[in-house]
């Protein structure tokens, strides 16, 4: 289940599963845009320029908690991020192309053990 904001006739962003710690920028979002779910799950204010297709946090993930995308964990937070952050590499360790990071974070199944 996915959910995005319709802003001048243009989406402008989507959570792509209930329990993402973000949300996807469909056009590029300037500092102080307030984002906001319509069921009220949510709501920040936009802190950095965030650009078309980058992630922004829609929570606080604490430094070293796991960042959800798709509801699956995609890295690990390297700094605190506050809502209405951008989240890219600079505050994310990726679990791309890390099958040693992905094992540890689905409990310890490895690729043979998770298929």
């Amino acid at each position: 289940m996915s959910e995005s904001h319709l802003g001048t006739g243009r989406r402008q962003w989507v959570v792509m599963h209930p329990k993402d710690d973000v949300a996807v920028a469909l056009t590029p979002l300037a500092p102080g845009t307030e984002v906001a779910a319509e069921d009220g799950s949510f709501s920040v204010v936009i802190r950095q320029p965030i650009p078309f297709g980058h992630k922004f946090a829609i929570r606080r993930v604490c430094k070293g908690a796991p960042v959800h995308k798709y509801g699956q964990v995609i890295g690990g937070a390297t700094a605190d991020i506050e809502p209405g952050e951008h989240v890219h590499v600079h505050n994310v360790d990726s679990l791309r192309a890390r099958g040693d990071l992905l094992a540890a974070a689905q409990g310890g199944q490895g690729k043979e053990e998770a298929q």
